[in-house]
């Protein structure tokens, strides 16, 4: 079945050459010459353009973000001028986002996307799915954004062509290619907390070349930070218990970061409509931990119940990839996309808060994961009016693990025993067939419906059970298979998008999509306080939409909003208080995930800018989320991290030609957040003042400054974990 669904893809592939003109040349928007009035910015012409996920409607940059069906774009020029240098940072301004953190010792940055999570929403870079096959804790605070052309947030609808896992929505970050014969680009910057130390520094470089047949693109990023400062409204307090207080003043304990990264692509352009691209992408990076501000650290505080003592070494991504388009005659085309990637990392944890030894309850866990596939895409025009394109996927993806018990413990261990744990293997194959169809009604109407069928097979699932007692008797323990299960599913999904007049479009989609539970869910137990579910289903969503864009006031204004509902059945929840048993454990004190849960998400966004003066620029968005989540095992489930009500303002002026000050403003309502025991607390809203200052020298050369958390507020998206106080900034910018 898939080699013919393959030969339909080649043979009938490919859309004619308006598709491939939306797909490569973006529309610019002009500048208003009755008055000089510098219009939205320019769309970006260095975006890798085989890099980008599917999009509908007009993409153009500026006004509402780029916003077309479902989409919101954020833009290289976003990231510099409000320096925002991780992909978390840089969504907080995305309307139907919202950012948060993980909470406890993992040290994760998360996002919502109207409602959806990280495991609900895949991440991809230039298209590629970066899955962490484990557990898929993406920690979206890794991945940095200097180097990036666009960042491409889809909300709802994701087009089945994309592939598998769209449930909620999709972020691909989008890698630049060069656009004449040499260029090259230097940034530098720094950060200094609220008591004017440094907090870190931030370095980007790039150089390409495009020639007529070819071209060669390198870049790098570097972030380093040795922990940054809390706000100095901040009042440290011992826990309840007593003690001294966890954290003090000023720098955050254990907030240290390290990331760099580094993309390297050659393109191949033998003529106007092919490309033939090689990518490689490396990311590494090293992060502390943050404790819980409120509760028990071993070695600060006297009582139980201390939190764990974690780092990460490392924290490791690569990708490489081979993407191609190539042209069938004058209507139709085939992209093929194949790729390999990595993710190694180390969680390690100590016996106390020195952090220097293993010996009691410390342990090293190694993961390293890979994963391969390929992806065929194609389209063509039956009749003038209609567009047909199919996809075909598949993708392998394997955890490997390995565990060090105790690094350097001397003594009490039997003879022969090192500590090292086997390498524990699960694998996975999915795949994926799809065909989606545009009909093109009228000149101004299309209506498109789209359907994939998806399976998944668990390929190898081992679990290892250690010696009883842990240590004793022999070194071995055993490695045995758990049940190895498959699974299918459905999708569909349908849209209009209607262009009725030059300045307005309006659109409604609904689309039906599924989540596969990952290895985690199913296998992991947890360091033996969860029972595996192998048999566990995926999750389905039904995502409703109707929205639009428009300019308006003669060009001068352009607004975007959408309302949306999404309803999740079969949801996965983790159901406590069941006995430990088939874990051969006793009690009642373990979990296991189930699909009994249900979740809806529902609510509408609205985003716009103005051009009141040909130097004065005003902007920003509002996003209402209602979040309601349903377990019938827990009846006080709250919808953690997902505040309410969500805006972003901002404005450009211009006082002089080579000036530009951009203020802007933060807000957020309060949210949910766990604090144990199935209790949740509601931490207070707050509001952000930023400002950024830009002078260009001259046309290859700028200087930014700027300050975060104006204002030094104190605030929390996770209970116990306070986010950065006021910061300063300092950035250069050199272009040839």
């Amino acid at each position: 079945m898939g080699v013919a669904l393959t030969a339909l893809a080649t043979v009938m592939s490919a859309q004619q050459a308006l598709a491939q003109t939306d797909e490569s040349e973006i529309a610019e928007v002009q500048s208003n010459e009755k008055d000089k009035k510098p219009r939205a910015r320019k769309a970006d012409e260095d975006v890798f353009v085989l890099g980008r996920i599917t999009v509908y409607g007009d993409q153009q940059v500026g006004g509402t973000s780029g916003q077309a069906v479902s989409q919101s774009v954020v833009s290289s020029e976003d990231v510099r001028t409000q320096n925002r240098n991780t992909l978390d940072d840089a969504l907080r301004t995305v309307p139907g986002v919202e950012v948060s953190n993980s909470g406890g010792q993992r040290n994760e940055r998360m996002i919502y996307v109207r409602g959806f999570d990280r495991w609900q929403v895949p991440l991809s870079i230039d298209g590629v799915r970066i899955y962490l096959p484990a557990d898929n804790r993406i920690d979206v605070g890794r991945f940095l954004t200097p180097d990036l052309a666009e960042i491409q947030v889809h909300k709802g609808y994701v087009s089945v062509l994309d592939g598998p896992g769209g449930m909620g929505g999709a972020i691909n970050l989008v890698t630049r290619k060069p656009t004449r014969e040499l260029e090259g680009e230097v940034r530098a910057g720094f950060e200094l907390g609220n008591t004017g130390k440094l907090s870190g520094y931030t370095l980007f470089g790039s150089v390409g070349t495009k020639q007529e047949m070819f071209y060669l693109q390198a870049s790098g990023a570097v972030r380093d930070s040795d922990g940054w400062f809390l706000s100095r409204n901040y009042n440290p307090v011992p826990p309840p218990g007593g003690g001294d207080p966890v954290q003090g003043p000023g720098r955050r304990d254990f907030s240290q970061v390290e990331d760099w990264r580094i993309n390297l692509k050659a393109g191949l352009t033998p003529n106007a409509t092919d490309e033939y691209v090689v990518s490689y992408t490396h990311q590494e990076g090293s992060k502390g931990a943050p404790y819980h501000i409120r509760d028990n650290v071993r070695g600060i505080t006297p009582n139980g119940g201390w939190q764990n003592n974690w780092t990460w070494p490392y924290w490791n991504v690569s990708s490489a990839s081979f993407n191609s388009h190539t042209a069938i005659g004058d209507a139709s085309y085939v992209k093929t996309k194949t790729y390999y990637n990595t993710f190694d990392n180390l969680l390690s944890a100590f016996d106390d808060v020195n952090f220097d030894s293993q010996s009691v309850r410390g342990f090293d866990s190694y993961y390293k994961d890979y994963a391969y596939g390929f992806s065929v895409e194609g389209g063509t025009e039956l009749i003038p009016m209609n567009t047909l394109k199919t996809a075909l996927h598949y993708r392998r993806d394997a955890h490997r693990n390995t565990d060090h018990e105790w690094p350097g413990r001397t003594t009490g261990v039997p003879a022969g025993w090192t500590g090292w744990e086997p390498t524990v293997q699960r694998s996975e194959d999915t795949w994926s067939v799809a065909a989606e169809n545009t009909f093109h009604a009228t000149e101004t109407l299309d209506l498109v419906a789209g359907l994939s069928y998806d399976t998944q097979k668990t390929i190898r699932a081992e679990f290892y059970t250690p010696p009883n007692p842990p240590g004793g008797g022999s070194p071995g323990g055993t490695i045995d298979s758990a049940s190895l299960t498959s699974m299918d599913a459905f999708n569909w999904q349908g849209a209009t998008i209607w262009r009725a007049t030059p300045d307005l479009e309006l659109h409604a989609s609904l689309s039906a999509r599924t989540r596969f539970p990952n290895l985690f869910e199913r296998y992991s137990t947890r360091f033996g306080t969860n029972i595996p579910n192998p048999g566990l289903e995926a999750e389905r969503a039904y995502n409703y939409e109707i929205g639009g864009t428009a300019t308006v006031l003669d060009g001068d204004a352009r607004i975007g909003g959408a309302v949306f509902y999404s309803d999740v059945s079969n949801a996965i929840i983790s159901v406590s208080g069941l006995s430990c048993a088939p874990i051969g454990g006793g009690g009642v004190n373990c979990t296991q995930a189930q699909n009994v849960g249900k979740a809806q998400y529902y609510g509408f966004e609205v985003s716009g800018e103005w051009d009141v003066l040909p130097e004065l620029t005003l902007g920003g968005n509002y996003t209402l989320l209602k979040s309601e989540l349903k377990n019938p095992a827990s009846p006080n489930l709250r919808p953690e991290g997902r505040p309410e009500h969500v805006a972003y303002l901002y404005a450009h002026w211009r006082p002089i030609e080579k000036l530009t000050i951009s203020p802007g403003l933060e807000l957020s309502s309060g949210r949910w957040s766990s604090i144990g025991g199935g209790n949740y607390r509601k931490l207070p809203g707050f509001g952000l003042a930023n400002l950024n200052v830009e002078y260009a020298i001259n046309e290859q050369t700028s200087i930014t400054a700027g300050v975060r958390n104006m204002l030094d507020k104190h605030y929390e998206m996770r209970d116990g974990f306070p986010e950065p106080g006021r910061t300063f900034y300092l950035n250069s910018r050199i272009t040839f």
